[in-house]
């Protein structure tokens, strides 16, 4: 049988992948949903209106399933880590706090948006769906908060075993909240909007070149479009910071073993546990380039670091270079599409509608293996340089049958989920509304 501190890090890592996907829809969801009433407004074409009552349901389905898997996902934090909330409870809980706040406002408006299709102005109607959007997406850069200061604390002393005279907003002041909040909500619209993009590619396949499938390809493509443009940009300042605050961390990105100036970044490549990356791509001076904007900057490598302070080298290396891989595709994939919808109608090049097919998934792959990369990059630590994560785990021997039950609970949540999104999508005709089966904008 495996132990607690394994099976705790297991079920960690269970439920944050199924949350994730939850929780990323949610942010990037309601985004879409505003966009396409909108446009609903500014046109007047009813499948515009369509779709964002379409999208809409779905906000409401991610909403739901994310509400379940969320609150499981922070009863696990009591019951899985006692002497990490015992130290940290007060740092962190208040951004949990807000978090509820946020959720709350959301679930309100929400309420308001589904239910006033017909009772509100239209104007009014999408006022009310704004507060979703912004709210969806304040609880993701709330909770990431929380984990920022996992990554680099501060703002704190510490006495008697706990965290003493810590600033209020001690969550928001650490180094890595900015670039953390920054990459993973980019990351969402991303995963959303190409998922999104996806099925209407799917669609339009099986010979649907209508008004709704199109708008629903550009609204989808605009969003996850502009945010891997931008997601680049966004790992660069995450680079920078990783070696400024987490060395040990980018010298495990990097399989970066000897501390030199000149260091060459890598693509692809397995580290082989003795020092070397086999297979890899080196782009000369590109690590030290990409830290310091100086070919002569000195990284540090692993040797600096005693041995049982090191991430896993071959995990962290991989998953990172799945993350970048998939964010380089897609937004190729993107710009691709871009440059054909000015020159022609994308309905017709089925080449390219079969590379948005394969796409849809790389989005969420990139989410995942990137919080692989800030999760397991931190180890041994759970509070960087503060708590082992060994420390924090707790003394109850029974966390593989924890383990179990809440893998059950997330499998039969995202089924769950799967099984309501494809009945919503079932619904639809494949042409779209009729114009007289809506109410113009007016």
């Amino acid at each position: 049988m495996i132990d607690s501190l394994l099976a705790a890090r297991l079920q960690m890592e269970v439920s944050r992948a199924f949350h994730m996907v939850f929780a990323a829809l949610g942010i990037g969801m309601p985004l879409l949903m505003v966009l396409a009433e909108w446009r609903w407004l500014r046109t007047g074409r009813p499948h515009f209106r369509a779709l964002a009552r379409k999208w809409a349901k779905a906000t409401a389905l991610t909403f739901a399933v994310g509400a379940v898997s969320g609150t499981a996902l922070s009863f696990e934090l009591g019951l899985l880590w006692p002497r990490f909330m015992g130290l940290a409870g007060g740092v962190v809980g208040p951004a949990f706090a807000l978090e509820g706040y946020a959720f709350f406002i959301e679930a309100i408006f929400l309420g308001l948006y589904l239910y006033g299709w017909d009772r509100l102005a239209p104007r009014t109607h999408w006022l009310t769906g704004i507060p979703i959007a912004l709210s969806g997406l304040l609880s993701g850069i709330l909770v990431v908060a929380a984990n920022a200061f996992m990554q680099a604390p501060t703002s704190f002393q510490v006495a008697g075993g706990r965290l003493v005279e810590v600033d209020p907003l001690a969550v928001f002041a650490t180094p890595a909240w900015l670039h953390l909040a920054l990459h993973s909500s980019l990351s969402c619209y991303i995963a959303t909007g190409f998922a999104v993009a996806g099925v209407y590619a799917v669609g339009m396949l099986r010979g649907r070149r209508d008004a709704y499938h199109r708008s629903a390809l550009d609204l989808a493509l605009l969003v996850a479009g502009s945010a891997a443009v931008l997601q680049p940009l966004s790992g660069d300042l995450s680079a920078r910071r990783m070696a400024a605050y987490q060395p040990a961390k980018l010298a495990a990105v990097e399989a970066h073993y000897v501390t030199s100036s000149h260091v060459p970044l890598l693509i692809g490549g397995i580290p082989d546990g003795q020092g070397h990356v086999r297979g890899a791509i080196r782009i000369p001076s590109g690590l030290s380039l990409l830290v310091g904007h100086n070919p002569a900057t000195v990284v540090r490598g692993l040797e600096d670091f005693p041995v049982d302070e090191r991430p896993p080298v071959g995990l962290t290396h991989i998953a990172f270079q799945i993350m970048v891989g998939c964010g380089f595709l897609l937004a190729a994939v993107a710009l691709w599409y871009a440059w054909r919808r000015r020159r022609s109608d994308v309905g017709r090049d089925r080449l390219l509608l079969r590379a948005l097919v394969l796409a849809a998934p790389l989005g969420f792959l990139a989410l995942e293996t990137g919080w692989i990369v800030t999760e397991v990059g931190r180890q041994p630590w759970i509070i960087y340089g503060l708590m082992r994560t060994a420390d924090g785990v707790t003394p109850v021997g029974a966390v593989p049958v924890t383990l179990s039950g809440f893998a059950l609970l997330y499998l039969v949540l995202g089924i769950a989920l799967v099984v309501l999104l494809r009945r919503l999508a079932d619904g639809s005709t494949g042409e779209g509304p009729k114009p007289a089966e809506v109410p113009h904008a007016g």
